[in-house]
């Protein structure tokens, strides 16, 4: 009895998924294609200068580029997991992906999202030390500790993201094989299961729900510190420059936190797939893009690297 049910299961297991995308509209397609095409394009070239830029000039050579260099390269792998893939469905008439490619690119983008998740919370616990223990800087951020901080922002991606996997490799899918999604996540693999759900649903409630609140709330108390301190500063250039190095990070974790949060945290009845496409492409597309130009434009050091690089290409 027990071999024949597993012959059974056997027998209607999904080899593959189909990728529905984010529209099914046709009208649509060929624009949102060239659209995204240039977002990812942007997105790579942006971030990847960015590393450049840290690794050429010395003056970048501290512990605050020294986490925005691995932001950079989060994001630039990151995209890379999503983008390439979903611009396959705007262009072909279906978007396969087999069931070891999807539950690949579930595992990798786990793995980024909540590395990016720990990385900005890193940052801003960098700000904080900068601008509430200007002299004790130098000893909080030494090169072993970023070293354990970097560290611990990739292990708990890699940890958290071997859970999120397996959980999924547990479930089994029988007839349906339609992702009503452009990418593997997990919330659209579940609706496709014929196994209770049950446990990947507290699972992604308590690990998923770790990932944002212990991030959010170590940011949140950290900026509360640094306002406080920066309301102390007499002079207003340095009121500016206190502010100017925060207001980045603050864009970057808002547009971050807030859509993952709309995307995972809401109640399973509330709204349906199709807003979720549409939040989750702010932190899978909007945000590895707008990184580098939110923290370049509104950057003086990179700004003067930028100078100096150019300055040296010339010469």
């Amino acid at each position: 009895m027990m071999f024949g049910r597993m012959a059974l299961a056997n027998s209607s297991f999904v080899t593959e998924f189909l990728l529905v995308g984010l529209t099914d509209q046709s009208d649509f397609q060929i624009p949102l294609f060239f659209l995204f095409l240039v977002m990812y394009i942007v997105t790579e070239v942006g971030n990847l200068g960015l590393i450049i830029l840290i690794v050429l000039n010395s003056h970048l050579h501290t512990p605050m580029y020294f986490f925005l260099f691995n932001l950079s390269l989060i994001d630039l792998c990151y995209s890379s997991v999503i983008i390439p893939k979903m611009l396959g469905n705007f262009v072909l008439s279906k978007n396969i992906i087999s069931y070891m490619g999807c539950m690949t690119q579930l595992y990798f983008f786990c793995f980024f999202v909540i590395s990016e998740c720990y990385m900005l919370t890193v940052m801003a616990y960098d700000r904080y030390v900068a601008i509430c223990n200007p002299l004790l800087y130098n000893t909080a951020m030494s090169p072993k500790v970023c070293f354990y901080l970097i560290f611990g922002s990739y292990f708990m991606g890699f940890s958290d993201a071997m859970i999120h996997t397996g959980c999924i490799l547990r479930l089994t899918f029988c007839d349906g094989n339609t992702v009503n999604h452009y990418f593997c996540d997990m919330l659209p693999l579940l609706q496709l299961s014929c196994t209770s759900t049950y446990v990947n649903e507290i699972e992604i409630f308590i690990v998923g729900g770790k990932d944002i609140f212990v991030p959010t709330l170590i940011i949140f108390f950290s900026y509360v510190f640094i306002l406080s301190s920066i309301l102390k500063i007499r002079s207003t250039e340095g009121r500016s420059k206190a502010f100017s190095t925060c207001t980045s990070h603050i864009i970057a974790v808002f547009l971050f936190f807030g859509s993952g949060a709309f995307m995972y945290l809401k109640p399973s009845s509330a709204g349906s797939m199709d807003e979720g496409k549409i939040s989750s492409v702010f932190y899978t597309i909007v945000v590895p893009g707008m990184n580098p130009l939110i923290y370049s434009l509104r950057n003086k050091d990179v700004k003067v690297a930028v100078r100096k690089t150019l300055s040296r290409r010339r010469f």
